[in-house]
């Protein structure tokens, strides 16, 4: 689905850091007509380095285009939504990248835009930023999160997922907004709680050059996403404060589990805490998946087919194909096995 009508779909890219570089470097290499366009000039005149097409002027950028990938931050999303709604045909599909889904889903209701706006998310990225950073493999074999509903899901939604997969290779997530925003809570937000926490509590400690000296892999890893520029995580983080707050709870819980066993020198009790971390920790590389094919109706009704998709999503799996053909729609399946490593027989820690 790389075509629109018999000719190349054309693309524009609106915020070009690191992800939104990374996406129109792919679709250039790819062939498709695409064009750039960010706020900064400096920006704008290394794209037109690297031979790229950046014109000046947002509306140039984004005129008589098939889909639009939005890559602005995270509090200027509402505003640059409603801009290249405004600046673009009634059939022209956007989407963006940011890490929170519901607050932008809502603003494409309240601009009209909900029937042509699917929410995006793809799961890369680096502690690199900017243009220069991007490259164009970034999304090869990564989970890439698209929201459909019962208004995109006939047209936009297929459209994307297909383009995604053919041309990015990545793995297409379906989630709603609000499931997408407290599993990425989890996934990422919190994380980069723990990392600052981690890396912050050693700048201010006495001991913090010999640290330095001594890192090694444990407080690297742990303090990887501690390098992403401030502002991007800031903005994150109070984007989805409601879900952060409310998942960062029971990683709370859990480590006052463990500081308790620790307190009372329980060996026991702190080998169960970390037999259960070990097993979901394990479980990451060796997940399972069967594969299917699923076809729908392109003619609907489409109850069925967002509910499987979302149940989908919600349930670990993801889409590798997305192919319309004689009045159907099929879709490549991955489902999670059900007997995952750490997953179903793990009591409960009191």
């Amino acid at each position: 689905m790389v075509e629109t009508g018999g000719a190349p779909l054309r693309a524009a890219v609106v915020g070009t850091g690191l992800i939104g570089g990374s996406i129109l470097l792919r679709l250039h290499r790819a062939g498709l007509p695409v064009s750039g366009w960010d706020p900064d000039p400096a920006t704008r005149a290394e794209g037109r380095r690297q031979g790229l097409t950046f014109p000046d002027e947002l509306a140039d950028a984004v005129r008589d285009r098939d889909v639009v990938f939005l890559g602005a931050p995270l509090a200027a999303l509402p505003e640059m939504l409603a801009r290249i709604g405004a600046g673009t045909g009634a059939d022209c599909v956007l989407t963006d990248v940011g890490s929170t889904k519901s607050a932008v889903a809502a603003a494409a209701t309240a601009h009209g835009l909900a029937h042509r706006f699917v929410p995006g998310h793809p799961m890369a990225g680096a502690e690199r930023a900017g243009l220069v950073s991007a490259v164009p493999d970034l999304f090869a074999g990564a989970a890439w999160v698209l929201c459909p509903t019962a208004e995109t899901l006939p047209g936009p939604f297929r459209k994307l997922a297909a383009l995604i997969v053919d041309v990015f290779g990545a793995r297409i997530v379906p989630m709603s907004p609000t499931v997408h925003d407290s599993v990425v809570a989890l996934a990422s937000h919190v994380p980069h709680l723990l990392a600052g926490g981690l890396a912050g509590a050693t700048a201010g400690s006495p001991v913090r050059d010999a640290v330095l000296g001594l890192a090694a892999g444990s407080f690297r890893d742990g303090t990887r996403v501690a390098g992403t520029p401030a502002k991007r995580t800031v903005d994150m983080l109070l984007s989805n404060r409601a879900e952060v707050l409310a998942q960062l709870a029971g990683v709370t819980a859990f480590l006052d589990g463990l500081t308790a066993a620790l307190r009372s020198a329980d060996g026991d009790r702190l080998l169960a805490y970390y037999r259960r971390a070990q097993a979901l920790r394990a479980s990451l590389p060796e997940r399972r998946f069967t594969r299917s094919r699923r076809s729908f109706p392109l003619a609907g009704p489409l109850d069925e087919e967002l509910r499987f998709l979302l149940e989908l999503g919600a349930a670990g799996g993801h889409l590798t194909g997305c192919e319309v053909r004689d009045a159907t729609v099929t879709y490549l399946v991955h489902r999670p096995d059900d007997d995952e490593p750490g997953g179903d027989g793990v009591a409960p820690l009191g």
